[in-house]
C-alpha cells in the first residue's frame, strides 16, 4: 500500500475500473471510516486527482493505497499476502448472511461493466445485495458503502461473542 510505515489494514476496496473521481473519493471516505485501504485498479482515478480530492475530503492523503494495473493484479497482490478476497457482484450471498474471514479484500466493478471476467475467477466468494427493482442497479459507492458496513457490522458482532 502506499504508506509503507504500516502493516496491510484487514479490509482492503479494490476498485476495478471505475470511471468516476467522485466515486472514488467517496469509497475512500468509507475507507477511512473503517480503517480500510484501498486499492484503484486499471483507469481507476487514483491520488493526486482535482475531482476525488475533492470528493475524498482529505482522506485520499490518509488512507493507505496501492494502484494496480489490473483488478486480477490485485487479487492476486492480496492473496499472496494471505487476503481471502470477495466480488461485489448480483447472485452471491447476501452481504448480511456471509462469514467474513480477515483479512478481506472485495473487488468492486465498474459501474456499466462489473467485475473483469478473469478476476471473477480467481475470487474466493461472492457477496451481493438483493435487488427489488427492475433495473437492479446502485452506484457503486452505495453498494461500496452497504457492504462494507455490512462486513463492518458482522466482524463487531463477531468480536463480542
Amino acid at each position: 500500500m502506499q504508506r509503507n510505515d504500516e502493516k496491510l489494514p484487514d479490509l482492503i476496496l479494490i476498485l476495478d475500473r471505475l470511471r468516476s473521481a467522485h466515486n472514488t473519493g467517496n469509497i475512500f471516505r468509507i475507507a477511512e471510516a473503517l480503517g480500510a485501504g484501498v486499492a484503484p485498479c486499471g483507469y481507476t482515478p487514483a491520488p493526486p486527482h482535482p475531482k476525488l480530492e475533492k470528493t475524498a475530503m482529505g482522506t485520499d492523503k490518509t488512507v493507505p493505497w496501492k494502484h494496480f494495473e489490473t483488478s486480477l493484479e490485485a487479487v492476486k497482490f492480496f492473496h499472496k499476502a494471505g487476503y481471502s478476497v470477495l466480488a461485489a457482484e448480483p447472485g452471491g450471498v447476501e452481504a448480511w448472511e456471509m462469514d467474513y474471514p480477515l483479512p478481506l479484500a472485495v473487488v468492486f466493478g465498474n459501474e456499466a461493466l462489473g467485475v473483469a471476467e478473469e478476476t471473477l475467477r480467481e475470487v474466493d466468494g461472492v457477496v451481493s445485495l438483493p435487488m427489488n427493482g427492475s433495473k437492479a442497479s446502485i452506484n457503486v459507492g452505495n453498494a461500496a458503502t452497504a457492504i462494507m458496513f455490512a462486513i463492518d457490522a458482522k466482524l463487531r458482532k463477531k468480536m463480542k461473542l
